[in-house]
Order: C-alpha cells, then sequence, then structure tokens
C-alpha cells in the first residue's frame, strides 16, 4: 500500500504539473480510489500538503489547491531574493551545480522555438533548483523545493505563459556569464534584478485579472 509520505509527493506534482487547478477541490474518494489508499492516509497527505503551502481547508466546504494571493506573490519573491541571492553572492563560481545551470539553461533555448511554455518554465525552475544546489545545504534544498511548488502554482493563475517564460531564458544567461566573467557579486546583482522583473510582471497580471 503506498505510503501517506509518498502521496503527498504525488499529489504535489500533479498539482505542480497544472493537473489540478488553483482553487479546485480535491475529492478525498476520488484519491483515494485512485490511489489506492485509505481515506485516512489521503488527510494526512492534506496535512502535509497544507504545512507546504499547498492546500487549503475550508470548514464545510472540504480540501482545495491553494489559490495565491497578491501577498503571496510578494512574500514568495522576497524569500526567493534572500535565498538565491544569498547563494550566488556567497558561492564558488567553479562549483558543479554551475554545470547542471548550464544544462537547464540550453534545455529552455532548446525549447523556445517549440513554444513549449511548460516545458520552458520547468527547465527554467531547473537553472534556480542549480543556483539552491551551490549552497550544498540539504535544509535550504528542501526550504526551496517547497517554495518552488507555491511559486508554480503562482505561475498556473496566469494566463499568457510565453510572457512569463520566454524574456527569463535570455535573463538567466544573463545572469550565467555574469556568474563566469564576472564573478559571484556581479551574478548576484543581476539574479536581484531580474526577479524584482519577475515579480512586477507577475503582479501586473494578478492586478488585470482583478485578484487582490
Amino acid at each position: 500500500m503506498i505510503q501517506q509520505g509518498v502521496l503527498a509527493d504525488a499529489l504535489r506534482q500533479s498539482i505542480i504539473d497544472g493537473e489540478f487547478a488553483p482553487g479546485s477541490k480535491l475529492s478525498e474518494a476520488m484519491l483515494s480510489e485512485r490511489f489506492a489508499v485509505s481515506r485516512n492516509t489521503v488527510r494526512e497527505a492534506y496535512r502535509v500538503l497544507a504545512e507546504q503551502g499547498l492546500v487549503e481547508h475550508t470548514p464545510h466546504r472540504g480540501v482545495s489547491v491553494a489559490a495565491p494571493a497578491i501577498a503571496d506573490v510578494i512574500d514568495i519573491y522576497r524569500a526567493r531574493r534572500t535565498i538565491e541571492c544569498t547563494i550566488l553572492r556567497e558561492c564558488e563560481p567553479q562549483h558543479p551545480a554551475v554545470r547542471r545551470m548550464e544544462d537547464a539553461l540550453e534545455e529552455a533555448e532548446r525549447l523556445l522555438p517549440q513554444q513549449a511554455w511548460r516545458e520552458v518554465g520547468s527547465a527554467n525552475m531547473a537553472f534556480h533548483v542549480a543556483i539552491i544546489d551551490l549552497a550544498d545545504s540539504p535544509r535550504l534544498a528542501r526550504t526551496y523545493r517547497n517554495l518552488a511548488a507555491e511559486l508554480r502554482l503562482v505561475f498556473l493563475e496566469i494566463d499568457d505563459p510565453r510572457a512569463l517564460h520566454e524574456p527569463f531564458v535570455r535573463k538567466n544567461r544573463a545572469v550565467l556569464d555574469a556568474l563566469r566573467h564576472d564573478g559571484p557579486d556581479a551574478a548576484a546583482t543581476a539574479l536581484e534584478t531580474y526577479l524584482l522583473q519577475s515579480e512586477r510582471l507577475v503582479l501586473g497580471a494578478f492586478a488585470r485579472m482583478g485578484r487582490s
């Protein structure tokens, strides 16, 4: 029988892959049948996902996928700047994770002509996960894993994936070039500017959609 932790991971992946849209209700009975687990196991998985900010429980209405608000966007990007820019500024440019940054970036660049925006988004996210890997910290990696999942929920709310992902492939290239040619401080400064621009883009999209 599938374990609660495995179920939580499977549901988490389904959510960030867009199988369940932000705000959609999750059926305990359906998930119990789909994964061949008890309803108690489903409820325990809900508890884990709620701690990660991915689902919300509303009394008398059940559990639904979290629908990020503007305040969530601001907080997510504040955390991203604090974590990613600090790691980049303190990193060793010869760290093996720099190669993973390059691999993720090349994958995003390869996908751009195909306009496969979800896959471009995944490659962009892999680039940022590689930045976290520069710190060699399992605790930071776990923290960022949850933050990245919330970020994917934010991105799923936006109906213009091209505007969301295309410009930042080029900006990822600028960050990596700065790291290689000008050093960690220059790369961190470029990344901070990038994240501020990304935050403004997302907040503008939320404002156009009437989100509060």
